[in-house]
């Protein structure tokens, strides 16, 4: 099969869906009014709340929304065959990522930028919002520890890429300050920084001194390290404590200083990086050598696949997002479908790429079936193979394989640290919500549920031992985060469902993807927690047990709560601000 054929249809449905299909979403559902005001003018702080450019705006919540998880559950899913994955990623994309990150924003703005958690408070009572404010706190500590994970091991496998990244950041605090104290435009500097991270990149690729390699500087792989970690064991520890360190502040700024520029540069990296792939699936124009499906698996596809690919089909977290800090930034209503909607069509398309460059890197079928022999070795090379085979796209531009393996490197860590510092500001909000609501007022202080959030998160990543030794917190808990990130989509689904309902509104176009979700989640959260890791087989499976069992009950009753809500057992206050 021909890639870029795969290429064109995705990206004509994707069109499609943005310019019919949301627009009836954003006209006959949600009914956006361009004169509403909404809550980053009525709150305005110059912190939290600070009306934005739609532009700038949808760069902030892009990147925070596309971080690891569309490139590694791709690039894991392939297992099944492109053609399971490439369906789901399109259809998913435009039925329901799209309504569901367009949906939580719409309502939040709706009622003064609040979040979901809070806003089910309004919908199905104290109790459900309660369980579902414990539901999203468990998710974003699993996408603390996974992408702190992911970003300490990528900076250990590929040290070209830590000098480029680290540069980003006072790139990022001077624009901000150029643009909200200066008023200067924040295209042109934005631009500037991330041709100085790019040069920065072909320099660290190019001379060795400015790699920062931590396991080299220790004796390399079979060095003694610290505290008898070992040389790797050490870099990882030295990497999740720095992150850790970042993330703290990065949360606890204003978003004009950081977050903002920041998101706005790797917006712009984004569509560069995605420009080079897919130009390059252009000029290489290569034959897709993975299968269509696979007739063999060792793990069964359904309901599976709907959880390996969360991100880049639907992922409970971009409502976390939309409702958390979008809904706080946006100027107008109207800009909700841009911003949310948009949004949810770019990660489809890095989710495309992402199947397209792993699909096309092997030279035949048999190597395909080879590196992809079980689902165990594809979550294991899952995200090498992405990085590889991005880079080989990008060698047809002609731009050496050295240099193109750092940028791609650049782009998953870039886009993983803008997801990792939005999600500990999200637990920061969720602890103090959670403070206010049992009246524990040290939670509620931004620095202290900021350091909670933080040291658990790191906690998560360097504690448990597994498969990959010291720090196997992120590689270990992949499997839940999937099911979690869906349950949460999927509850946020029925919630917006009954706030169209009381409205009056046809609530079909996210009732139906809601029960597709809710089924094929729950269906997969039960076969893992309670025949996959139930047996108390090792350390690992207890983790999972206890988080998955706790996740899954407080599931099924928060949807229990909502469906008698829906079906109007209870009446519960109007939720319009």
């Amino acid at each position: 099969m021909n890639a870029i054929l795969v290429a064109i249809i995705g990206m004509l449905i994707l069109a499609l869906g943005y310019r019919y299909y949301s627009r009836f979403v954003a006209e006959r559902i949600f009914k956006l009014d361009p004169n509403y005001v909404t809550p980053a003018h009525r709150y305005n702080d110059g912190v939290d709340y600070v009306p934005t450019n739609k532009i700038i705006l949808w760069g902030h919540h892009f990147t925070s929304v596309a971080g690891a998880a569309p490139i590694l559950g791709p690039a894991i899913a392939l297992y099944w065959g492109w053609l399971p994955a490439f369906l789901w990623v399109i259809l998913g994309t435009v039925f329901a990522a799209g309504v569901h990150d367009f949906g939580t924003l719409a309502i939040s703005v709706r009622n003064k930028g609040q979040s979901i958690g809070t806003i089910a408070e309004k919908l199905i009572g104290r109790r459900g919002k309660i369980l579902f404010l414990f539901i999203i706190l468990t998710l974003v500590l699993m996408v603390n520890a996974v992408f702190a994970w992911v970003i300490a091991n990528l900076f250990i496998s590929y040290p070209a890429s830590v000098f480029p990244v680290f540069i980003q950041i006072p790139l990022a605090i001077w624009i901000g300050f150029a643009v909200y104290k200066r008023k200067a435009k924040m295209l042109v500097p934005s631009l500037i920084a991330l041709a100085v991270m790019y040069l920065a990149a072909i320099l660290a690729a190019e001379y060795q001194f400015l790699q920062i390699d931590l396991v080299q500087y220790m004796g390399g792989e079979n060095g003694a390290g610290l505290f008898g970690l070992g040389a790797v064991g050490t870099a990882f520890m030295i990497w999740i404590v720095i992150l850790m360190i970042y993330v703290y502040f990065a949360s606890t700024l204003p978003v004009w200083m950081l977050l903002q520029p920041r998101d706005f540069i790797n917006s712009h990296q984004l569509v560069v990086g995605l420009g080079i792939l897919y130009l390059g699936l252009l000029f290489t124009n290569p034959t897709i050598t993975a299968p269509a499906t696979n007739a063999n698996p060792d793990t069964p596809w359904l309901p599976l696949l709907f959880i390996t690919i969360a991100c880049g089909a639907i992922s409970g977290f971009h409502g976390l997002v939309s409702s958390g800090t979008s809904a706080k930034q946006l100027n107008k209503e109207t800009d909700a479908r841009f911003v949310g909607y948009l949004g949810a069509v770019g990660e489809g398309i890095l989710a495309l790429i992402s199947i397209l460059a792993v699909a096309t890197l092997f030279n035949n079928t048999a190597a395909f079936k080879e590196a992809y022999s079980s689902f165990s070795a594809a979550n294991a090379g899952g995200l090498g193979n992405f990085v590889e085979g991005a880079s080989v796209l990008a060698g047809g531009l002609g731009i050496p394989a050295h240099i193109s393996v750092t940028i791609v490197s650049i782009i998953v860590v870039s886009f993983a640290a803008t997801t990792l510092d939005t999600a500990v500001r999200l637990m920061r909000y969720i602890i103090a919500e959670i403070g206010a609501e049992y009246n524990v007022q040290p939670l509620t202080r931004k620095h202290v549920a900021t350091s909670v959030a933080v040291l658990s998160s790191a906690a998560l990543a360097i504690l448990p031992q597994g498969p990959s030794g010291f720090g196997s917190g992120g590689y270990l808990i992949w499997p839940l985060f999937g099911t979690s990130n869906q349950l949460l989509a999927g509850i946020s689904l029925l919630l917006i469902s009954i706030w169209l309902k009381r409205r009056g509104i046809n609530y079909a176009v996210t009732l139906i993807p809601m029960i597709f979700v809710m089924f094929m989640t729950l269906y997969a959260m039960f076969q893992q927690v309670f025949f996959e890791w139930i047996w108390f087989g090792n350390k690992a499976d207890n983790l999972l047990f206890v988080l998955g069992a706790i996740i899954f009950v407080f599931a099924v009753w928060i949807t229990l709560t909502a469906i008698q809500v829906f079906r109007g057992k209870f009446e519960q206050e109007n939720t319009d601000d």
